[in-house]
């Protein structure tokens, strides 16, 4: 399973990609929205956690970037996203599902909960 990482944080980025690179997952980690979008349009993934709060673009405004690019490409099915936030509100969590993810995942957040999470959309 390939997966793209989004995450500003670079010790964030390491603990995340370390973890799932245990379970063997191929993990792409990026920081900002631009690298997402050409990470996104240059490869396949089958999975993208995305961060919330990112410099420039933030995940909301990346998720629906990408959802746009899946409909021009004619794709028939969406590649799920999870968000990975510190932002815990109820109606970030209900902006999350209104920008076109999939999922949430709460920072702190263990490795049984990161993996439970990606394990629904294996």
């Amino acid at each position: 399973m390939k997966i793209l990482l989004v995450e500003d944080n670079i010790l964030n980025q390491k603990v995340v990609s370390f973890n799932l690179r245990k379970f063997e997952y191929d993990v792409i980690a990026v920081t900002n929205g631009t690298d997402a979008l050409d990470q996104f349009e240059n490869e396949n993934f089958d999975l993208v956690l995305m961060d919330l709060m990112l410099p420039g673009m933030n995940g909301y405004e990346i998720t629906r970037e990408i959802r746009k690019m899946e409909k021009q490409a004619g794709l028939g099915k969406e590649i799920p996203i999870i968000a990975i936030t510190a932002n815990t509100l109820d109606n970030d969590r209900q902006k999350c599902f209104e920008a076109g993810m999939n999922d949430y995942l709460a920072k702190p957040f263990t490795v049984e909960e990161l993996l439970q999470k990606v394990k629904l959309f294996i």
